[in-house]
């Protein structure tokens, strides 16, 4: 736990690479310390180098990377490498083997500051940090050609809506969607780019419980609890409880596997034993329940609620507490982004869809305070209005029906009702999302019915918000729900029965998905952004038919990505009407076969 403030005094909670003054800020610090995380990678570097004035050039291959340097692993050359002073470098970082943004190609000089015998392998400190390199090289023009790319669209978007006003009479229904749905659109990007994160008061340290519930997370459950631990927070204001609901799997072993770890090799210094807790659940209760159990078991101020298949950044709890400071501040929400972006292209996709979704559309919330969804993945509260809320939160039912999903939009909405809800850029955390196509649309379809459920309920209340957010919820609200019947509008009804080819939709769908792809270019600057084109097909393809499914199946309970006990009873009931089917067809096969004997 290298980021953990050390009560003992034994060590600063500063990476030994950073360079630190005692004037800088507890924000700079935190950026510089960032620079000197090391990523462990493994391509190709071309190294140029003098020694007794001979200049020779060999290849290494790099063993780890950050910021500031490299451990450059040359073999054979190591003796001629070793007494090397500057040195200059070619390579190109791969995707996926540092933060997004980097992958680019590097020309850079160095120094070499430490050699390894046992590894035959020298340290490099870099002449300049990655990122100046990059915005010397690199992000100014990315981020000229993005800008001017992302107000030509919006542009033409403005055009194509004026054009509209010109043919309102012949179908003042369809242009007044066409209207609203490009407003609230280009309004959403504008307020988005107007949102801060509350800057960091380091004064500000209220007492925090992570609260992890877990069932079937064997695989990633270790990672995040260290994650959640691993924080520059003080360590008696920062606790850890991990609720497991009664998993099938080997979950609860690596919990305790990993906290007879900790407690074994920093229980002292840090308090392990007192700080993280671990709660079995009698049955399977549901994810509310563990939430719920978890928070019961505390007593701090506020209280994080972070999925069992994400992970935190050094200094999400730090800067996820921030906005507290106001007291009206009834919860946050964090940015989340994909862990596991480059799998495959359905994970690049989502990985640019949730970049705009939290930095865009929630970015664009939080600029009123009125957030309406706290993610799952990394969201903080008040523990007093959690506790103030549970009962309602855990009997929640809907026109009848148990409410088993959604538990993030829920409580958003009993908090959002009498108390803002905000969202802090800074906090940010990385989750797994599902590489399957499969496993994607069976999540999609359980978002868009909790969508539909919690939004209908937040009508009730949002009308009494600020007037934009209260204006922009119910556009948001209708827009998506009559998507669909303006899709088979535009090219079903009006190609086939008026023999127009709907030209002027296409290329506004076209505007729309360039939109999302120049944003995630210029604010992200990463090799990503083309991803956002093509997940924008995707939606109009298949996700967006979701919707009309969703309208008739708001009631259903099961996850249907996860065995939860819903899932369990819908798959026996499945299973047995399908064994009364095949009775049923057996019983006729035998009876026409005695009929003709």
């Amino acid at each position: 736990m290298p980021h953990v403030p050390d009560p003992l005094g034994q060590r600063t909670n500063l990476d030994r690479r950073g360079k630190y003054s005692e004037a800088e800020d507890f924000t700079t610090l935190l950026k510089e310390h960032a620079l000197g995380v090391r990523y462990i990678s493994s391509f190709p570097v071309k190294l140029r180098a003098e020694k007794g004035g001979r200049v020779f050039k060999i290849k290494g291959e790099c063993r780890d990377i950050s910021d500031t340097g490299m451990l450059l692993a040359v073999k054979d050359d190591y003796d001629q490498v070793k007494d090397a002073k500057n040195v200059r470098l070619s390579f190109k970082v791969p995707a996926g083997s540092m933060p997004e943004g980097h992958e680019a190609r590097f020309r850079i000089s160095g120094q070499i500051v430490r050699s390894v015998d046992q590894q035959q392998s020298v340290g490099i400190e870099f002449s300049q940090t990655l990122p100046s390199y990059l915005d010397r090289h690199k992000d100014r023009y990315l981020l000229v050609c993005a800008g001017i790319s992302l107000a030509f669209v919006s542009l033409c978007v403005v055009l194509m809506r004026a054009e509209s006003i010109i043919y309102f009479k012949y179908n003042a229904l369809l242009y007044t969607y066409s209207l609203i749905a490009a407003a609230f659109l280009l309004t959403r990007y504008l307020f988005g780019s107007l949102y801060r994160p509350v800057a960091i008061n380091p004064d500000f340290t209220p007492s925090v419980t992570v609260v992890i519930p877990c069932f079937n997370e064997e695989k990633w459950i270790q990672r995040t609890i260290l994650s959640c631990l691993d924080q520059s927070y003080p360590v008696d204001k920062l606790k850890v409880c991990v609720v497991d609901d009664c998993s099938t799997d080997g979950s609860v072993d690596k919990i305790q596997e990993l906290l007879k770890q900790l407690k074994n090799k920093e229980g002292d210094r840090y308090r392990v034993s007192e700080r993280v807790k671990m709660l079995v659940q009698e049955k399977n209760a549901g994810k509310r329940a563990a939430l719920v159990r978890g928070v019961e078991q505390t007593d701090t101020e506020l209280v994080m609620f972070v999925d069992s298949d994400s992970f935190l950044e050094p200094d999400a709890v730090r800067n996820l507490v921030q906005p507290f400071q106001d007291p009206k501040m009834g919860g946050c929400a964090g940015r989340c982004d994909v862990a596991n972006t480059y799998t495959n292209a359905l994970t690049e996709m989502q990985s640019v869809r949730y970049y705009i979704a939290f930095r865009i559309m929630k970015a664009a919330e939080g600029v009123f305070d009125a957030v309406t969804c706290l993610s799952g993945p990394l969201s903080c509260y008040r523990r007093e209005l959690v506790m103030k809320y549970k009962d309602r939160w855990l009997n929640q039912r809907f026109l009848g029906h148990k409410a088993t999903f959604g538990d993030d939009r829920a409580m958003t909405n009993f908090i959002l009702s009498h108390y803002r809800c905000g969202y802090q850029d800074t906090a940010v955390c990385s989750t797994i999302v599902p590489r399957q196509h499969r496993v994607f649309l069976k999540q999609q379809m359980r978002w868009k019915r909790s969508w539909l459920r919690e939004s209908l309920m937040a009508g009730r209340f949002m009308w009494r918000k600020e007037p934009y957010a209260a204006i922009n919820f119910y556009i948001g609200l209708i827009v998506p729900i009559m998507a669909p019947v303006v899709v088979v509008y535009n090219l079903m009804y009006v190609p086939l029965t008026q023999h127009i080819f709907p030209r002027t939709f296409l290329v506004g769908l076209l505007l729309m998905s360039l939109m999302m792809s120049f944003a995630q270019l210029f604010l992200r600057k990463s090799t990503t952004w083309t991803f956002g084109f093509l997940f924008c097909i995707y939606y109009e393809l298949v996700l967006l038919w979701q919707m009309p499914i969703a309208w008739v199946t708001f009631w259903k309970s099961t996850w249907g990505t996860r065995q939860t006990p819903s899932d369990v009873a819908a798959q026996k009931k499945k299973q047995a009407k399908q064994e009364q089917r095949q009775l049923k067809r057996q019983a006729r096969t035998g009876g026409g076969a005695d009929e003709k004997a």
